[in-house]
């Protein structure tokens, strides 16, 4: 456990959904992604899917809301026998770990049944597929710095930064440098000598608080 009370081990966020159309004897899965932060959001994607492919046999699904340690989770075979489809696309949501996500699979069906365990393997390969191809992020914790320094310190702590790979997430000018960085828990003290030595003791530094964030170059705070 961390100071955020909660395992962030295994957290991602899909930040560019991917889709996929998996053809199995004729029959199409067709999947989408979508990241959501309430059932309702997703009960409404699930829905947008539904009238996108009203010509479609089934439209099964599966969701993950909120954070490690206290998730929702609801997955419908629309149809399907029970367990082929919505279970194991919820399994793989678990498996890699993502969170505030509905994945809806459209089957357009062919005119061959598949079987229990065919339906179970298609219905997974088109959401690994629609996975694979989707942007990912791992949600991280760190906490939040305030820089403030003289111009001629704040190059030296701008380089710093930019080579150690600390974020910035603010940037101001005015008779003084001002800076917030986004700093990794466990390295803020690390980081704050590093910050006093670049500027000669000159530099005022304040720990705004924890933050829970994702991305490296443009990072996002987790909200």
């Amino acid at each position: 456990m961390t100071a955020f009370g909660m395992d962030l081990e295994n957290w991602n966020i899909i930040t560019e959904p991917g889709t996929s159309d998996v053809e199995v004897k004729r029959s199409h899965f067709i999947c989408a992604l979508k990241r959501v932060k309430n059932e309702e959001e997703a009960r409404e994607f699930i829905n947008s899917v539904r009238r996108e492919h009203f010509d479609a046999r089934h439209n099964c699904f599966a969701m993950r809301i909120g954070r490690p340690g206290n998730v929702f989770e609801r997955s419908g075979d629309d149809g399907e026998p029970q367990g082929t489809a919505g279970k194991p696309m919820l399994e793989i949501l678990k498996g890699r770990g993502l969170y505030d996500i509905c994945a809806v699979v459209t089957r357009y069906f062919g005119g061959t049944l598949l079987g229990t365990g065919g339906l179970v393997r298609a219905y997974s390969d088109s959401l690994k597929e629609a996975v694979e191809a989707s942007g990912i992020s791992r949600v991280s914790r760190g906490l939040k710095v305030a820089v403030k320094c003289d111009y001629q310190s704040a190059d030296r702590i701008k380089r710093y930064a930019l080579n150690a790979s600390i974020p910035v997430i603010s940037e101001e000018y005015g008779e003084a440098c001002s800076f917030t960085y986004i700093v990794a828990e466990g390295a803020e003290d690390g980081f704050l000598s590093k910050i006093t030595e670049l500027s000669l003791g000159r530099a005022e530094t304040d720990i705004l608080g924890e933050v829970l964030y994702y991305g490296v170059d443009r990072p996002v705070i987790y909200e």
